[in-house]
């Protein structure tokens, strides 16, 4: 099964890039020794914003690859659903 589409494929390479200048700014930020508050501040945005690019490639995932299934048998694509499911919870 494919990944994702393009349009997807470019949206989350945009959204990693900025999480990687993220992290970056916080490994600065730990080296120029800046406020302990401004810190988490940015590291709460990095997690939202890895849990933002998460959730968009889950619905991704769910709409190009378990919707396309027709070549697999019903119980194949509930173990697909249940993998998903499983990946959801361990992410919230």
């Amino acid at each position: 099964m494919q990944a994702t589409s393009e349009r997807v494929k470019a949206d989350m390479n945009r959204r990693l890039r900025r999480i990687e200048g993220q992290v970056q700014g916080v490994q600065r930020m730990l080296d120029d020794d800046r406020d302990c508050r401004e810190i988490v501040q940015q590291l709460q945005a990095i997690r939202s914003a890895v849990q933002n690019a998460t959730t968009l490639f889950m619905q991704s995932y769910a709409r190009d690859c378990l919707l396309q299934t027709e070549e697999l048998s019903p119980a194949e694509r509930a173990d697909l659903v249940d993998e998903l499911l499983d990946l959801m919870a361990r992410t919230a």
